[in-house]
């Protein structure tokens, strides 16, 4: 197999799951507990918690660990209830469809941009806020793939997920600058300082902490600004070369888009088909955001991104890791041309 499909969920890596094991025999007792169980499973949380931060460049006590980034980015919304809220048209729908529910025309002002788009890999610029106002950011899909200093991006929240990099799916992170309005979205508990409640998924955040330790010994920024963005513009070119009727929707310009993610259209070619098609021959795609699979509907990001429906039905997006080959890319050149041409002959779409 040929998975060419990390934007959605990356393998989890062989030392998360070591780790994830041992801390099922090790730290399964609840974190929050006062016996020596308990602290030892806290002690775990807590490495994980500081690792992170000095890998965004935040404090300890600004991160906190959720179930994911949907809930992340749900729980900035519902800190911001019946205040303004202005997002990008390439947000994720975690971001959109929950702006909508809680916007309103009060102050303070919430910006919710990503810094990356999943479905493009495109870069966006970051608005800047001023008095009474505040920045946050989703870099789900930035963690490992470039340096992250919450910092100098000037943001007040960030959201982080842990299966984008080898880790545990269940297991995201909220940051929250200190002294910046936040309202939790789940109560009941004095977990996370009150601002989370539940019990702690300490094996999930212990497999986190494992795939963070990767990326800092492997400097898989580095890799992927190299190694992967070669792979990812090899394919391009190819891609553009081989098959008539292909068009890039990700600007693959340096310094313009994430080095691994690559999102093509074929003329008169439904992307659903293409990548029934390439599935069949082993290789992995997708055809835009996972969380929005089955929706009959173009994509959003798309549609803003070229406004033609047409382009948006027949794109394909290929997202790489760092375990992807030159080979990987020859492979799918020995095929998709074949699917595409043959698709393109049946289609009623001049």
């Amino acid at each position: 197999m040929i998975y060419l499909d990390y934007a959605a969920t990356a393998p989890v890596l062989p030392e998360v799951a070591r780790a994830m094991n041992e801390a099922y025999g090790r730290y399964f007792a609840n974190a929050s507990a006062l016996h020596t169980p308990g602290h030892l499973a806290m002690n775990e949380i807590e490495r994980t918690r500081g690792l992170l931060a000095e890998l965004i460049n935040c404090e300890p006590e600004e991160i906190i660990f959720t179930s994911g980034a949907s809930e992340s980015n749900n729980a900035v919304m519902h800190t911001f209830e019946g205040c303004e809220i202005e997002t990008s048209p390439y947000e994720h729908h975690s971001i959109i469809e929950v702006a909508e529910i809680y916007r309103g025309n009060k102050r303070p002002k919430l910006y919710s941009y990503m810094l990356a788009n999943n479905e493009l890999g495109e870069i966006l610029e970051l608005p800047c806020v001023g008095e009474d106002e505040y920045l946050h950011s989703d870099l789900t899909q930035v963690l490992g793939k470039m340096p992250i200093d919450v910092k100098a991006l000037g943001l007040d929240y960030a959201t982080l997920s842990a299966h984008k990099i080898g880790g545990p799916v269940g297991v995201g992170v909220l940051y929250v600058r200190k002294g910046v309005p936040f309202r939790p979205l789940i109560v009941g508990g004095n977990q996370e300082k009150r601002r989370r409640g539940g019990t702690y998924n300490t094996a999930g955040i212990i497999g986190f902490g494992a795939a963070l330790k990767y990326m800092k010994d492997k400097k898989t920024w580095e890799i992927y600004d190299t190694y992967v963005r070669n792979l990812r513009d090899v394919l391009a070119r190819r891609i553009l070369a081989e098959i008539p009727g292909s068009s890039l929707n990700t600007d693959i310009v340096l310094g313009k888009s994430l080095p691994n993610i690559l999102n093509v259209s074929f003329r008169a070619a439904e992307g659903e088909s293409i990548q029934l098609y390439l599935d069949a021959e082993g290789i992995i795609v997708s055809t835009g955001s996972a969380c929005a699979s089955g929706d009959a509907k173009p994509s959003h990001v798309l549609m803003a991104k070229t406004g033609d429906a047409e382009v948006a039905h027949s794109s394909i997006r290929f997202s790489f890791g760092i375990d992807n080959t030159i080979e990987d890319v020859e492979r799918v050149m020995e095929v998709l041309p074949g699917i595409v041409k043959r698709l393109q002959e049946i289609s009623t779409i001049s």
